[in-house]
């Protein structure tokens, strides 16, 4: 997750540094260009934030520290007094395939 926010991070940096290498001449499109990439990047660091905190907020209920489930378990004992349910294998496939029927 971090690691997400990172290389987006190294990206932009990348990407500016690629532009500032370029000539004079070029300086009034690349303005332009650099407002736009800038924006770009900056969204897309915003969208990567919000993806870490989704994440981080699944992870917290994942690990399931602050939940208490307990009343949820199923007591061992009484599965004692549940039937066992035995497999009917009088199937018979056939009937799956014909078509007369």
């Amino acid at each position: 997750m971090k690691k997400i926010l990172l290389i987006a991070i190294l990206l932009s940096i990348s990407s500016l540094y690629a532009d500032s290498n370029t000539t004079k001449t070029q300086d009034t499109n690349i303005t332009k260009k650099d407002t736009t990439k800038s924006n770009l990047t900056q969204k897309q660091v915003e969208e990567q934030m919000k993806l870490e905190e989704k994440y981080a907020k699944e992870q917290k209920f994942y690990q399931g520290k602050n939940y208490d489930l307990k009343s949820k378990e199923v007591n061992e004992k009484s599965l004692e007094k549940l039937p066992a349910i035995e497999p009917d294998y009088d199937f018979d496939i056939t009937d799956v395939y014909r078509d007369d029927i």
